[in-house]
């Protein structure tokens, strides 16, 4: 074999070799793709399926809830879907970074009629939402609420409800990953 024969068949080979690295990155791009950095604390629930009995519900009348945590919009956005007791209600929240507010803002359509929309804050280390409801809710005209994502794993949130004009307490779930969870709607 000549140099220049050889020197051609490097090059091919590094070509090659240049190609399949750059389809590696790609795909390894693809397996943990992009999210808008002001979305990162909703990051550990992405792509899982959560759920959680109420608090206050009857062990023979339990209330459960599934919700499924996604990246939606090519990062700019994440939507949560959520179902109560195999679709008695549930609903669809969209969370997006509003530049104007210099918040998370995220917007919560309901099987129940009503609508919200809300900002969310990190504050020491836990999610707080803050929300305005929209629609006739049961007398509620905002809602207020913590979340953490704990140690172990689970998924705690607590809200309080305006109701009348007095706060009153709200619901309470702890969640847990549940990879058969299925959110389902009617």
């Amino acid at each position: 074999m000549n140099n220049k024969t050889n020197h051609s068949m490097n090059r091919q080979r590094l070509t090659v070799f240049a190609a399949c690295a750059a389809a590696a990155l790609s795909l390894a791009g693809a397996d943990n793709p992009s999210l808008n950095p002001h979305l990162a604390p909703l990051e550990p629930l992405l792509g899982k399926t959560w759920k959680g009995t109420f608090k206050d519900s009857k062990p023979e009348h339990p209330v459960i809830d599934v919700a499924r945590w996604e990246r939606a919009l090519n990062g700019q956005a994440v939507r949560q879907v959520h179902s109560i007791n195999g679709g008695d209600y549930g609903g669809e929240t969209i969370f997006i970074w509003d530049e104007k507010k210099q918040a998370v803002a995220y917007y919560y359509f309901t099987t129940g009629g009503y609508m919200t929309t809300g900002t969310l804050q990190v504050k020491d280390g836990h999610l707080v939402t803050s929300e305005q409801v929209s629609g006739d809710a049961d007398g509620v005209t905002e809602v207020r609420g913590t979340s953490e994502i704990q140690p172990d794993g689970k998924f705690h949130v607590k809200a309080e409800y305006l109701k009348q004009g007095q706060w009153v307490t709200g619901h309470e779930v702890t969640y847990q990953e549940d990879p058969n969870g299925e959110v389902i709607f009617k």
